[in-house]
């Protein structure tokens, strides 16, 4: 059952040899037309984006380097970039090319309203949108561009070196990231907030710069999905010596990646969440190795299984009624690598107790329906054209989202709902249990991060009819 769903669509992540050649940029890149022959595709069934940086405002000197980094980016990583300036571009049936329009760097008022509807139909229609640093400050009086932008522009001090916090480990856009990542940019502050409408990637530490004004909370990279369409920003991208740093370009092209359908996340808004792992041997004070193997902490705060079959499981406490999120990996060498996660078991240091009593769902690329990968193992399959669609092969972060409400689960791969389950055994119950991950075997690499639960408010049980109204 392993997917290969997106083979002829899949972009190289080579943005370190993409940063060498672009040190050297120092003038303007041409800007090519969006509607010109010469960039008719040879890559078989390969992505299209169109880079579009007209500017009514300020105009960030930076842009020529911004749309060279780009096509470096998709030269390497296998998708055509066109660029242009002209907001003619913006026509039903030229915007039906693409696959992501980026906005990059624009400012003030770039399209008329026949352009604007021609845009938003392309997105109603799963078209992708990215917002590169100043996309913020654009079309403050159409209100579809600030829901699909996230948030507008409202200041900026100085430029300095300031430290972006990594929120979410498992998107295309901020996996390869370190958790405190140290650079220099133009540090903007926006109107609002962004974190209750769409799904923060990174912030900003307001306490390691001067001039942030977002009262410590401070998104400045996110993710949603947007009326059909899906939509990715980043406030980075100022200065021109950023399109030379190999850091932010795996930032940019993660970016695109999500845009274009290549890459899947769960970009829907989090709040309210509570680590139970967060990368730290101190949080791992709560958890305990049930069986032979183990998993090992990794310096870039990972657990990584190894020998089995064994468990490693939260020891402090039981749930009930929560909504468990976790990122998880496969190694990517084997690429059937065999791990899952428990639910509703009681505490037991023997690992076959979370096997006999409890449900694991399970993480196996090839496996009958029933035990592979967003099965609840061995009793029900995921939806597997919803599972494929969603999943991100070995070697990429995916993300789950267990939801258990009484004996009632539902499981969301990369936002994807994929599997409704409803226990129905009177041995076991999912109403009140324990969490863990599994370790499968000696040759099985499943990593894992970010494990964290919210609690939910339990549900009354169901009124029988003789109990009236």
């Amino acid at each position: 059952m392993h997917s290969t769903r997106r083979s002829t669509r899949r972009f190289a992540t080579a943005v370190v040899g993409a940063a060498l050649l672009l040190g050297c940029v120092s003038g303007p890149a041409s800007a090519q037309p969006a509607s010109s022959p010469a960039a008719s595709s040879d890559v078989a069934d390969g992505a299209r984006v169109l880079v579009f940086s007209k500017t009514a405002g300020f105009r960030h000197d930076s842009i020529p380097a911004g749309i060279a980094a780009i096509r470096e980016l998709g030269d390497s990583g296998g998708f055509k970039v066109d660029a242009t300036e002209d907001a003619d571009a913006f026509t039903p049936r030229n915007l039906r090319r693409y696959d992501a329009i980026v906005f990059l760097s624009t400012t003030g008022d770039v399209l008329d309203p026949a352009q604007q509807r021609a845009f938003e139909g392309y997105i109603h229609r799963g078209g992708g949108y990215v917002g590169v640093h100043a996309a913020a400050d654009t079309e403050y009086d159409w209100e579809f561009y600030g829901g699909i932008a996230g948030a507008y522009f409202q200041s900026h001090p100085a430029i300095q070196p300031a430290t972006v916090t990594v929120e979410d480990g498992a998107h295309p856009a901020t996996s390869g990231l370190p958790r405190a990542w140290e650079r220099t940019d133009e540090w903007y502050n926006y109107r609002s907030n962004p974190r209750d409408r769409a799904h923060v990637l990174a912030s900003l530490d307001e306490s390691s710069y001067t001039g942030g004004t977002m009262n410590g909370d401070h998104p400045i990279a996110w993710c949603q999905t947007y009326q059909g369409g899906r939509a990715f920003y980043t406030g980075l991208g100022h200065t021109k010596e950023s399109y030379a740093e190999p850091a932010f370009l795996r930032h940019l092209l993660g970016g695109i990646r999500y845009a274009v359908g290549d890459a899947q996340a769960d970009c829907r808004p989090e709040s309210g969440y509570r680590p139970l792992f967060d990368g730290s041997q101190a949080s791992l004070s709560g958890w305990n190795q049930a069986g032979p193997g183990s998993f090992t902490l990794g310096a870039d705060g990972t657990l990584t299984s190894s020998g089995g079959m064994g468990m490693l499981w939260y020891t402090d406490r039981s749930f009930g009624a929560y909504s468990l999120k976790l990122d998880w990996r496969m190694s990517g060498e084997s690429g059937d690598d065999n791990s899952g996660v428990f639910v509703g078991f009681p505490p037991s240091d023997d690992p076959w107790s979370a096997v006999d009593n409890g449900y694991e769902i399970q993480i196996d690329a090839t496996d009958v329906p029933e035990k592979t990968t967003g099965s609840v193992y061995g009793f029900q399959s995921a939806d597997l054209g919803r599972r494929d669609r969603a999943l991100n092969p070995p070697g990429e972060w995916n993300t789950y989202e267990i939801r258990v409400e009484g004996e009632h689960l539902r499981l969301w791969l990369n936002g994807v709902k994929i599997n409704d389950f409803t226990n129905t055994d009177p041995a076991r119950s999912l109403g009140d249990g324990h969490i863990g991950i599994q370790n499968h075997g000696a040759d099985d690499r499943v990593s894992f991060r970010d494990i964290r639960i919210k609690e939910l408010p339990a549900k009354s049980p169901a009124r029988t009819a003789s109990q009236g109204h």
